[in-house]
């Protein structure tokens, strides 16, 4: 079966402005070598799958899932290729598309949960309003049906009494109910595929339960495909068949869910979780940390990007960095001293 979603060799580039020298500092002259925020990106997603992306903050994430859904900046460059299968079977390069086929494809075919519901909503417009907008966009219907669907979709993601929550503003509503109510304008048109930007980071851990429970009852329910994106493992355990780690914009492992936490083969990944606390961590002993720090999108490492941070590091790590290679059935890592840690 062809994948849904295949991204191959995706790059990403931003321009790098430079402050002018002299008595105009504030003024912008020329500019430095682009900074290449993803490099050399690949991944599938199957339909119905739920691929878990992972990484510290600044490794790429999020930028990935903008690129998916069109939304970079105009000074944005991307490379490589985004392939949606549509139903009929054909593929779709959603970088090639026109500003317009996009904007249609987007909402219908694939849509997006954002991190902060409260930034992401309109604050002045009733929350079934939003959800009905986003119907009307794509649909053909008159406005009392397109708000019946947003009701719907209301009650699909199990909030109470969606006839009257549907007439609230987004500040009537507690965090978890916002969150509800951007997966429902998210699942509203039916899409295929579901990009989710960490839906659960704002939440407690009570409703950040309820959040992945709702998620997991949506895919089984209608055969939503996802990109779930978090920095959170244990998170991410709970809702992933596949989890692809990044690290300073590139791919460093990709496997099944039960290989990365059971065998993880990169040392990054190995790292994250040791990180992870779990019930048989002894309170009187500080958690294991990754010595150093990610560095600067700008000023990369030569060879090997987690090289200064390995504690696995051989001389060969700084010289180039090393390929991303099969070491199992489905299991991918890019690390040249895979055979000293396994």
């Amino acid at each position: 079966m062809a994948p849904l979603l295949d991204v191959q060799s995706l790059s990403i580039q931003f321009p790098q402005a430079r402050m002018a020298r002299g008595p105009s500092p504030d003024k912008i002259r020329g500019s430095e070598p682009a900074i290449t925020a993803v490099r050399d990106l690949s991944f599938t997603i199957a339909p119905g799958e739920v691929l878990g992306l992972v990484g510290e903050s600044g490794s790429g994430k999020s930028i990935t899932s903008l690129a998916i859904m069109g939304l970079l900046p105009p000074t944005a460059k991307v490379m490589g290729s985004i392939t949606f299968q549509n139903g009929d079977g054909r593929p779709t390069n959603l970088t090639n598309l026109p500003a317009d086929s996009l904007r249609a494809f987007r909402g219908s075919r694939m849509a997006m949960i954002f991190q902060e519901p409260m930034t992401a909503l309109n604050p002045v417009m009733r929350v079934g309003d939003q959800i009905a907008e986003a119907v009307l966009a794509h649909n053909s219907m008159s406005k009392s049906e397109a708000r019946n669907r947003s009701v719907e979709a209301l009650r699909d993601v199990a909030i109470p009494e969606p006839e009257q929550r549907a007439r609230s503003y987004p500040h009537q509503l507690s965090g978890g109910m916002r969150q509800r109510v951007m997966i429902a304008m998210a699942i509203v048109n039916r899409p295929q595929l579901l990009i989710a930007d960490e839906p659960t980071t704002a939440l407690d851990v009570t409703i950040q339960a309820q959040i992945l429970d709702l998620l997991n009852e949506l895919r089984q329910k209608f055969g939503l495909a996802m990109l779930f994106i978090s920095h959170d493992l244990a998170v991410v355990s709970h809702v992933a068949d596949r989890v692809a780690v990044m690290y300073a914009g590139s791919l460093v492992e990709l496997a099944d869910r039960q290989d990365i936490f059971s065998a993880p083969a990169h040392p990054y990944t190995q790292g994250l979780l040791r990180a992870v606390p779990t019930l048989a961590t002894k309170r009187s002993q500080p958690l294991a940390t990754i010595e150093g720090t990610v560095p600067p999108i700008a000023a990369l490492p030569p060879g090997c990007l987690f090289e200064p941070r390995c504690p696995h590091r051989v001389a060969g790590c700084a010289a180039q960095e090393p390929p991303l290679v099969e070491i199992g059935p489905g299991h991918w890592a890019r690390c040249p001293v895979l055979t000293l840690l396994r």
